[in-house]
């Protein structure tokens, strides 16, 4: 039996006296298990199943969706493919069911590579690479992008991990993001950014932590701090036990998403997706976040996974 994402890449570390273990696809880069001391941290899917909604995989060159899958490039109309029927949007980037291939394999480290090709709504030729590295604290991955076609490219870039603690329900959990702001949206597409005080009600203020079973949301969060030049969000048990994701500034924003009847593999849950991002959905439209890569130019972010409490 082939996985229906592609060939399994398995690492293996000690941290802190215990074993760290994950497991990427193939496809779209995903991280399908991350495991510390025999807990997930983050919801696994099995080896022979498909990833639900977007479990695990890189975003690029754009996260989240593109409005009715159109924007303008030196005056013309680009349209994408609309992959997201029920709203009409380009979602999560042009890689999402694409194979990428290995550069290198050690017992701790991988790095994958996809190029994305000029296609429909997109007349740019890029390199991607993204690097899992279990180090002394925990998951570190790196995207880099190279623009190797010969005019500037537009570059966003993110990943969509939900977080766990092993089988710890909901009522159990706090999520904790250091976000000052958020995006108004309309059909999950970003309007204008405010404060997270004023948007309580729709986008809660998670800066002091939220119980996850409280939680009903699908936001794209901003105005993140920066400590030592990482923001820290978590997901922790009563005990103190959970996961750590850190992103740098190169991502600068954050998707949060607690889908209450996620398809987890022990069955349906309350999940919480944090997802590093470095510009906000729609940014090929507004502009928010977008980076522009000039021939030759290369862009670097990084975001990771730490067990915390254990």
């Amino acid at each position: 039996m082939r996985a229906p994402t592609g060939q399994q890449f398995s690492l293996s570390s000690v941290v802190d006296g215990k074993r760290l273990r994950a497991t990427v696809t193939e496809v779209a880069a995903g991280l399908r298990e991350l495991v510390y001391d025999g807990v997930d941290l983050v919801e696994p899917f099995a080896e022979d199943a498909r990833p639900a909604r977007a479990q695990g995989i890189v975003l690029a060159p754009w996260g989240g969706r593109v409005a009715g899958g159109d924007w303008r490039h030196e005056g013309a109309v680009q349209q994408l493919a609309i992959t997201e029927r029920d709203k009409g949007n380009a979602s999560h980037g042009l890689l999402r069911f694409s194979p990428y291939r290995a550069l290198e394999h050690t017992e701790s480290r991988l790095v994958l590579a996809a190029t994305i090709h000029p296609q429909t709504g997109w007349p740019f030729l890029l390199d991607t690479t993204v690097t899992y590295e279990l180090a002394d604290s925990g998951l570190v991955v790196t995207h880099e992008a190279v623009n190797v076609g010969t005019e500037r490219a537009p570059w966003a870039c993110g990943a969509h991990p939900y977080l766990a603690v092993g089988d710890t329900p909901a009522e159990r959990l706090t999520l904790t993001v250091p976000a000052a702001r958020v995006f108004n949206a309309v059909r999950q597409i970003p309007t204008d950014e405010t404060l997270v005080d004023a948007m309580d009600a729709a986008a809660p203020d998670l800066r002091d932590g939220r119980r996850l079973a409280e939680l009903d949301i699908d936001h794209n969060y901003a105005g993140l701090e920066f400590v030592d030049g990482v923001a820290t969000s978590s997901l922790l048990d009563d005990a103190g036990r959970g996961a750590e994701l850190w992103q740098d500034d190169a991502f600068g924003f954050t998707v949060v998403f607690t889908p209450r009847e996620f398809p987890a593999a022990s069955g349906p849950k309350h999940a919480a997706a944090v997802e590093p991002m470095s510009a906000p959905a729609n940014a090929l439209n507004s502009g928010i976040g977008l980076v522009w890569l000039e021939p030759g130019e290369r862009w670097t972010g990084r975001w990771g996974i730490d067990p915390v409490g254990f």
